[in-house]
């Protein structure tokens, strides 16, 4: 990458390619970029010194891009879409276009890698191993696809060639195959994005491909719920650690005697490395015990004894938007999570009722994308009508264009919960105001719903007063 002292980036503002810009800056690349919609994230870039613009026009390419073809490195994201100006120019024009997950091969080649992939669970997992490494005086870098809060940051620096790479492994686009790791984790092989594989079948062999290719002598650690073919498809020589959360469920590494206290679940660490107990996870959910399992476990293996294992795993403090305690003032919490899958939702609402049995929940839920409300629509009433009233806004498209007959109208048609509707965001910051009926309430998604948690923040902080 030392040929391109210029980078340019097609979709700055994504959580991924963010990391990727910060990694080019700091590496002394001169750093720019394009994307549709300022954020918080493109505004904190900008404050790094990194340029961004947000109307798509060749003007707005900075002219050291325009003037320098032979020595800029364009990186795109995926979710740029085809009638892009700016990307049809630079095509035009015989740029070395490249997308994220290839630059991430070309970053991670050569150099010890952690990486960790799944339909669910790889950004809060992989924020896990960064920290936990981190945290006990390791040498590493991570890629993260979110804000880790112990970091302030979605990229860890390394300080040596030898420190060992965290990189979230997206099966989107089929990116993790540019990949090659010394240690992989799966932490799940359910169905998504069946708009690139076409059915989970094609899904799966994905998976396999990407187990193919751990390094000779790697490890590989893999939920016990995932596909079992996937497993099989390690190299031989690979180790294999099944991990879940209780020894009943078969696998070799697990929690025992989990409790929550609090925010707090506390639990025992068993596993083919040893035991540790008392672990104390101050980010809750079930989900998090599994996820903080295989993260423990890499920690072991890069020889993180049990002692400093169990001090960095009570100072974890989560990722934005994974379980994230938004208000909280006594009886009444305020809850944000990036779920976007049914069995996310079903997994951090069920955690909630866990935490706050009795409680009256309200959940504001955004769908992501038409092809994934389409193929999962079923999954999505069920797991929703876990909550007791549920306002649904309309379908966040990203990418894509809408699909007949597919509306947030096709989800809540079957949920069960006692008050259910289609919200505007106007009305869902009006539902708020007007009435407290609810103890506990949490906005799930992965669009913008973002946006609206400042001021349902403000309106709660004076509503709980």
């Amino acid at each position: 990458m030392k040929q391109f002292p210029y980078v340019f980036f097609l979709g700055i503002g994504g959580i991924g390619m963010s990391a990727l810009a910060r990694w080019f800056r700091a590496n002394g690349h001169q750093v720019s970029g394009y994307d549709k919609t300022e954020t918080p994230l493109t505004q904190a870039l900008v404050t790094e010194g990194i340029a961004v613009h947000y109307a798509d026009a060749v003007e707005n390419i900075p002219l050291e891009i325009r003037e320098n073809r032979l020595e800029t490195l364009v990186v795109l994201t995926p979710a740029i879409p085809a009638e892009s100006v700016e990307w049809a120019w630079l095509r035009t024009e015989g740029y070395d276009i490249r997308k994220r997950s290839q630059v991430l091969g070309v970053l991670t080649q050569g150099r010890y890698t952690i990486a960790v992939a799944g339909t669910h669970g790889k950004t809060t997992t992989s924020s896990m191993v960064a920290h936990l490494l981190h945290h006990a005086g390791l040498d590493a870098g991570a890629f993260l696809g979110g804000i880790a809060v112990n970091l302030g940051s979605n990229l860890l620096l390394p300080k040596t060639l030898e420190a060992p790479i965290v990189v979230e492994a997206d099966e989107y686009d089929r990116s993790f195959l540019t990949l090659f790791p010394d240690v992989a984790i799966v932490t799940s092989t359910d169905a998504d994005h069946l708009d690139i594989y076409g059915d989970q079948n094609a899904l799966i062999e994905s998976f396999r491909q990407f187990v193919g290719q751990i390094k000779p002598g790697g490890t590989l650690l893999i939920n016990h719920t995932a596909d079992p073919s996937v497993a099989a498809a390690a190299p031989a020589g690979t180790t294999v650690i099944r991990y879940g959360l209780s020894a009943e469920q078969g696998p070799e590494l697990y929690a025992h005697d989990i409790s929550a206290e609090g925010h707090q679940f506390h639990f025992d660490l068993r596993g083919p490395q040893g035991t540790v107990a008392n672990l104390e996870l101050a980010v809750p959910g079930y989900h998090n015990v599994e996820n903080m399992l295989a993260a423990a476990a890499v920690a072991q293996i890069h020889g993180i004894n049990s002692e400093k294992l169990r001090a960095a795993v009570a100072a974890y403090r989560g990722v934005k938007r994974r379980f994230e305690f938004v208000v909280t003032a006594g009886k009444n919490v305020y809850l944000d999570d990036y779920a976007h899958h049914p069995r996310e939702i079903e997994a951090f609402l069920r955690s909630v009722r866990t935490l706050y049995p009795g409680k009256r929940l309200r959940v504001i839920f955004q769908p992501h994308l038409f092809t994934r409300t389409r193929d999962f629509a079923e999954g999505f009433s069920k797991s929703l009508s876990i909550a007791d009233e549920v306002f649904l806004l309309d379908i966040y498209p990203a990418r894509e264009k809408p699909l007949p007959g597919v509306t947030s109208e096709i989800i809540l048609a079957n949920i069960t919960a006692l008050i259910k509707a289609i919200l505007t965001k106007e009305q869902v910051l009006a539902a708020a105001q007007a009435d407290d009926t609810f103890d506990v309430l949490a906005t799930v998604g992965a669009g913008d719903i973002d946006t609206l948690v400042p001021q349902l923040k403000l309106i709660l902080t004076e509503r709980w007063k």
